[in-house]
């Protein structure tokens, strides 16, 4: 998960190189004539001529031969004696010398020629296994599923892997052409005359590029403005899950404070996350041009420690009233927070929640208090596909409105610039209790190792990235195996995770400064951030973290085509029984 192959592009360097000394002799020049003219009338004067004149020169030839040898002799030792440097003329260092004779040249392009020939010939052995591989896979799987998009969708992955390599391989073979024509070139022209433009179709417009970015059609967007009223608030409770599930939980937080013109309260960092230390809630503000979110602790000064909830008004009323337990009701009093009674807006379940519309919402929640509650909305199903596009619902002048703080983006791109450089697969590879969750679907979602791999290495290849940044929380063992398997054209992939704190490396500088390295939360945010700048990303099927970098990649436009979940379209080829 464009071409030529910079993967390889050193090593055929290297091979080049290697083979050019090894074979760099000069071969015998060849002391034929130019040309050439076969005429019987004139080579039968020229003998009439040559036998006339034999007998007057023979004697003198043979009388001054050995005068001429003996004054010329001398001019020719002068003349060398001048021109030539001697002492370097007989140095046993030979570096110097450049064979620039038309001859070296065409052995140089020779040599190079057959190492590309070599590298074709791999890759047409490995599309062929490959397509073999594939092909008996989506059979495999036609016959032990039902699901016919599935298989709809392995098919036409297979076709565009298929109609890549083919293109790849009309590449290089031009790329041969280029390379035995070149000696032919006479000083500065790029044209030898065998050339045929007619017969030269160009590559460019067959999509070579096959990880490209997405047109997220941001032109297009569904918005609307938040215009909050300054004294109108809603108070924001995120419970279920961990921070990709609060993050979600606060953008659905802001969607419904632009619909009911209010000020979004964000959680006090005593009864959840410390979001600032993750999030910039002043860049929100900036995006949006005017003051819509705030911190807690801002809410509860304006209030002179007053704080109220007027209405807890609850989205979902099971398992619970607005989803919130007793726990977290003994936590917001604790801060000082007065409230009445929780009241249900409508019979909603967390676990099947209806798809509402804004009009539906609006019914419900609008109200003339102060200070509202919903309780956590997580689960909420309003207007799917417009909170989803890219950019998000809300009118706004940045990329996304919800984004790591700029010290987590600073230290990502440091990170990126030190290890991975611009092209890099990401990979989020959940499996720290994942194998009960994903057995718990239809179908399962937890791979074994070495089908993991080959999905992993079918995306590097289709990228031509020559490194993996991986996201997990697997153990080694586990890692391990992966990294031992991820090969492609014989050569490992580097899975790079990121390091200890070492004082020798300056990329978490910034961190460590201002008080940041440690923390979990900051760590995970780091690792969404690098995930979301890569070049490919391979995500976990059903993690909000996925879901949340994926969320980051259509708002700054960084997805790629290639973008995909770990082994999508496939199902495991084994599946342990449940307890």
């Amino acid at each position: 998960m464009e071409r030529p192959d910079s993967l390889s592009s050193s090593d055929e360097e290297d091979d080049r190189h290697t083979l050019i000394e090894q074979n760099d002799r000069k071969p015998p020049n060849s002391t034929r004539s130019t040309f050439h003219i076969d005429d019987d009338d004139v080579g039968h004067r020229n003998n009439e001529f040559r036998s006339r004149i034999r007998p007057r020169f023979s004697s003198f030839n043979s009388l001054n031969k050995r005068y001429l040898f003996a004054i010329f002799l001398p001019l020719v030792i002068v003349v060398l004696y001048f021109s030539v440097d001697v002492r370097n003329l007989f140095s046993t260092n030979f570096s110097g010398i450049r064979f620039d004779s038309l001859s070296d040249r065409l052995r140089e392009s020779e040599l190079r020629a057959l190492y590309l020939l070599r590298k074709q010939q791999l890759g047409l052995f490995t599309l062929w296994n490959q397509t073999f591989h594939d092909s008996s896979s989506i059979s495999s799987n036609s016959s032990s599923s039902s699901n016919n998009s599935s298989i709809e969708t392995q098919q036409n992955l297979l076709l565009e892997d298929l109609k890549f390599s083919v293109l790849r391989q009309i590449s290089l073979n031009k790329e041969i052409q280029q390379v035995l024509l070149s000696p032919h070139r006479s000083g500065n022209s790029s044209s030898t005359g065998l050339e045929s433009d007619s017969d030269d179709p160009s590559l460019g417009g067959f999509g070579l590029n096959r990880c490209g970015k997405v047109d997220q059609k941001f032109s297009q967007r569904k918005t609307i403005e938040w215009k909050p009223n300054s004294n109108k608030f809603l108070f924001a409770i995120c419970l279920s899950g961990q921070m990709s599930n609060h993050l979600i939980c606060l953008e659905k937080h802001m969607f419904f404070a632009a619909l009911l013109n209010r000020v979004l309260v964000i959680p006090s960092s005593k009864v959840d996350y410390q979001y600032n230390r993750v999030l910039d809630i002043e860049h929100i503000n900036k995006c949006l041009g005017r003051k819509a979110v705030i911190a807690f602790e801002e809410f509860a000064e304006g209030k002179k420690n007053r704080m109220h909830i007027n209405r807890f008004i609850c989205y979902f009323s099971l398992p619970q009233p607005c989803y919130v337990d007793d726990e977290h009701i003994k936590k917001l009093k604790g801060l000082g927070i007065t409230m009445g009674k929780l009241e249900s807006a409508w019979v909603e379940d967390v676990k099947k929640p209806s798809k509402r519309t804004v009009q539906d919402f609006l019914s419900k929640f609008s109200s003339s208090d102060d200070v509202i509650a919903i309780g956590d909305v997580f689960f909420a199903d309003v207007e799917k596909e417009w909170v989803l596009q890219p950019g998000g619902p809300l009118a706004h002048k940045c990329n996304a409105l919800i984004e790591p703080s700029r010290l987590i983006m600073l230290t990502a791109q440091r990170f990126i610039q030190t290890f991975l450089g611009r092209n890099f697969v990401a990979l989020h590879f959940r499996r720290h209790g994942f194998l009960k969750f994903c057995n718990a679907k239809q179908p399962s979602c937890f791979f074994p190792i070495p089908q993991a791999a080959d999905c992993i290495i079918r995306v590097v290849e289709r990228s031509n990235a020559p490194v993996i940044y991986l996201s997990t929380d697997a153990a080694e063992s586990e890692t391990g195996l992966l990294q031992s398997l991820v090969m492609l054209n014989g050569k490992t992939v580097p899975l790079v995770k990121r390091p200890a704190r070492n004082s020798a490396e300056k990329w978490d500088a910034l961190l460590y400064r201002h008080g940041l390295e440690g923390d979990s939360q900051v760590e995970a945010m780091l690792d969404k951030t690098i995930c979301a700048m890569s070049s490919v990303f391979i995500g976990a099927p059903g993690s909000t973290f996925t879901e949340d970098i994926l969320r980051l990649r259509k708002d700054w436009g960084s997805a790629s085509s290639c973008d995909e979940y770990l082994c999508q379209g496939e199902d495991p080829n084994f599946i342990a029984d449940n307890e």
